[in-house]
């Protein structure tokens, strides 16, 4: 798996929580929710120090291309805060772009250290329902349309 497919299930990812999230009005983004989803398996397989390293990481180069993520940090816990900071002083857009960037990152660091299997194993068992191959679904797009 190579970055722009690494950024493409990042973006998969996204749109199914954008899309889930439209059911339950959700409080935070949808990367935040998606951080928060992988955060627990993640940290059972790393350690809650090994996670936030890797999100901190990933943070840390999602920045270098979405500066209005400088708000957000990694807490203690390895969740994400600032999603309040951040949101008005930018607009959707550009937080579902900063978003995007840093799940595409925290995808990649896991290819790295953890290798395509076991990644797309790991995202599959906490999406089992998510249809994650490289066609968006018809519900899950005309969610997605009228969600805009």
């Amino acid at each position: 798996m190579n970055l722009p497919e690494s950024r493409h299930l990042a973006q998969r990812l996204l749109i199914y929580e954008a899309v889930a999230g439209k059911d339950s009005e959700p409080t935070e983004s949808a990367a935040f929710r998606v951080c928060a989803k992988l955060r627990r398996p993640l940290i059972t397989l790393a350690g809650v120090a090994g996670f936030r390293s890797l999100l901190s990481r990933a943070l840390t180069l999602a920045r270098a291309d979405a500066p209005n993520l400088a708000v957000v940090q990694v807490a203690a816990d390895g969740s994400l805060r600032g999603l309040d900071e951040l949101e008005p002083q930018i607009d959707k857009e550009q937080a579902r772009d900063g978003g995007a960037i840093l799940i595409a990152q925290l995808i990649g660091l896991l290819l790295t250290f953890i290798g395509e299997g076991l990644t797309l194993r790991l995202v599959q068992d906490v999406w089992p329902e998510a249809a994650l191959d490289s066609r968006v679904s018809e519900k899950e797009r005309e969610k997605l349309e009228h969600s805009r």
